[in-house]
């Protein structure tokens, strides 16, 4: 098939640019809204020999292209030049999940030269207290600068990738926030001078606006929205000049007379919600904090606590939250350890110790997705782990004096470097040395499902000929087995993509039905490609147009190119609310190369359970 052509076509029979407001593609189908459906020449489409089939559902516009669907849509992405808002569907979430979103956008291009500069704070604050250094020194003035000079004029890192996030000039972003941070503007409210604005009070906290967070997010936020009405007012051929002198005219006073104060305002309010929780209970806080650290993470939601970290450093000269997150960090290294020692599978024996020294400074993923979570058991011992160092940091009053990506190496800036204010380091280590040694014994003494233990097993039924040139798949979910004509979607009910059956399920977990390697698996986790060793394709579309819950309910553990073998977990699914949300849960499996064999017959069951022979495919 010539994706670059099959593309086109489509493209043409819907109507072109003039007629899409917005195209996505799910595991079989390009899924267009359309401006005027009556306008899409439908009947063009179902002729053309490389389309399937034409659905029009639920306000979509579906045209069935197949297993390859990926590659026609990039393709008419890359030929037709589609902008943002055609290429990709509207995104939509609640307030919350906005807020994820831009933090993350904003903080993490620079997360790397922050955690480096937060590791360099820390090191120079034990070389002082072990008197490698003077702080009146040369060397470490300068070092001094390189470290604190990341948090100092952090609104101007701030602005230029808030800029980019909210589409707005960059560099008119960054003279904002140089404005903010000022030398002679922080030397006056360090003073306490009043200041006025043609008779308007400013209002100015001792610190300024060095290290702030909220003010200079909100100043871009109002610039992305002002500057291009002020390119509609001013003429093409005076824009160069006069664009950014309005701007700079308008939105610095602004920023000094009421953004900067409101956002002043509401991240004082931020942080003074955690500190009130901390103030309530500092146990209950860090066995929070310290057992559901890696679930935040998980879902992007730690984002959301990053702002709270340097708040508090702007506030108060010093972080309680970033102390009670090492013990999560580290314990789920301590698990991993458990997992490699204890493993008989040398791939994973060798991820567990990879990912181990990851951890250790502070990078979780690749143990968190590639050995505890995906085996449960080490996961949920290492988040108890991680909340039981966490309580301890609450109750000894831990305290970190810089900010900076959570690993061992921020250890050394939990020494105090304020005057009269004390930081328990030694509580510190001890309590992190403790969450990762019960992560480890704790999973060594629960233990978890090996994967050399579960390939023995399943060596005698995964793949099992029945005679020759019959070859039976594993049922890769539980529950009522349904004819694919039963099935609430032409393309599946008709077989138009292959033979199989559908499966209303009972238990949300999808398996894999036979060893293979994962040809397609969608970021939203309902549907899943397998190709079996023996060449069968396999498509398991999980409900009824569940890719418009965009990944709600669903949790993946595989990725494309992963080899599995039968049994495997692919994904877990909530089949609660997918109902709730007002969508079918019945999955059809379907063999997508049909053709390629003898036939593809059902075994004549009503009800199922996972791993049990469901299909025949005849050779």
């Amino acid at each position: 098939m010539d994706n670059k052509a099959v593309g086109k076509r489509v493209w043409e029979a819907v109507g072109g640019q003039k007629n899409v407001n917005s195209l996505v593609h799910c595991a079989t189908r390009l899924r267009f809204k359309l401006k005027d459906e009556s306008i899409a020449d439908t009947e063009k489409l179902k002729g053309d020999p490389d389309v399937i089939q034409v659905v029009q559902s639920g306000g979509q516009y579906q045209v069935v292209i197949g297993s390859n669907v990926a590659d026609v849509y990039q393709a008419i992405v890359d030929e037709e030049g589609l902008a943002d808002q055609v290429a990709k569907e509207e995104k939509s979430g609640n307030i919350l999940s906005k807020f994820i979103d831009i933090i993350s956008s904003i903080f993490t291009p620079f997360l790397g030269a922050m955690a480096a500069a937060g590791v360099l704070k820390g090191f120079l604050s034990l070389a002082t207290v072990l008197g490698w250094l003077a702080a009146e020194s040369g060397a470490y003035q300068i070092l001094f600068a390189a470290a604190d000079g990341v948090f100092t004029f952090l609104p101007v890192m701030l602005a230029f990738t808030a800029a980019k996030k909210f589409k707005t000039n960059q560099f008119l972003a960054v003279a904002i926030a140089m404005a903010l941070v000022y030398p002679a503007i922080t030397a006056a409210a360090g003073a306490g001078t009043a200041l006025d604005f043609f008779g308007i009070s400013v209002i100015l906290s001792p610190s300024g606006y060095t290290s702030s967070v909220i003010p200079i997010i909100l100043a871009v936020w109002v610039q992305s929205k002002f500057e291009p009405l002020v390119k509609k007012i001013i003429p093409q051929f005076l824009q160069m000049i006069l664009v950014p002198l309005i701007i700079l005219l308008v939105m610095v006073p602004l920023t000094f007379l009421a953004l900067g104060p409101i956002g002043t305002v509401a991240g004082n309010a931020l942080g003074s919600l955690f500190n009130s929780i901390y103030g309530f209970s500092p146990i209950v806080a860090g066995l929070i904090m310290g057992s559901f650290w890696q679930v935040f993470v998980m879902f992007g939601m730690h984002w959301g606590f990053v702002p709270i970290m340097f708040l508090n450093i702007d506030q108060f000269g010093y972080d309680i939250l970033m102390p009670m997150l090492l013990p999560a960090v580290l314990a789920q290294g301590g698990a991993a350890l458990a997992v490699a020692v204890r493993s008989k599978d040398s791939k994973l024996r060798s991820l567990g110790i990879s990912s181990t020294i990851t951890a250790l400074f502070g990078i979780t993923e690749p143990t968190v997705y590639g050995v505890t979570l995906p085996l449960k058991k080490p996961f949920i011992v290492a988040c108890v782990s991680g909340g039981i160092g966490g309580a301890l940091i609450g109750f000894a009053g831990v305290k970190s004096f810089a900010s900076g990506l959570v690993s061992l190496l921020t250890i050394p800036s939990f020494i105090s470097t304020i005057d009269g204010v004390e930081s328990n380091v030694t509580m510190a280590i001890i309590a992190t040395g403790i969450s990762f040694i019960l992560a480890f014994l704790g999973t060594l003494l629960v233990g978890f499902e090996d994967p050399a233990e579960e390939t023995k097993k399943m060596k005698a039924t995964a793949g099992e000929t029945l005679s020759s040139g019959r070859h039976n798949l594993k049922s890769p979910l539980t529950g009522k087995v349904l004819p694919l004509s039963e099935v609430a979607d032409q393309v599946f009910s008709s077989g138009a993509m292959g033979k199989g059956i559908a499966i209303e399920p009972e238990k949300g977990e999808l398996l894999a039905p036979a060893d293979g390697e994962i040809t397609t698996i969608f970021p939203t986790g309902h549907a899943v490609g397998l190709t079996t060793t023996d060449g069968i394709e396999i498509l398991m579309h999980i409900g009824m147009d569940t890719v418009e819950l965009n990944g709600a309910g669903f949790e993946t553990f595989v990725k494309q190119g992963d080899q599995v073998k039968a049994g495997d977990l692919l994904v877990k699914f909530d089949i609660d609310a997918i109902r709730a949300a007002g969508y079918s849960t019945v999955t059809p499996i379907v063999i997508t190369n049909t053709d390629q064999f003898t036939d593809v017959l059902e075994l004549d069951q009503e009800e199922i359970i996972s791993t049990e022979d469901f299909l025949a495919i005849v050779k």
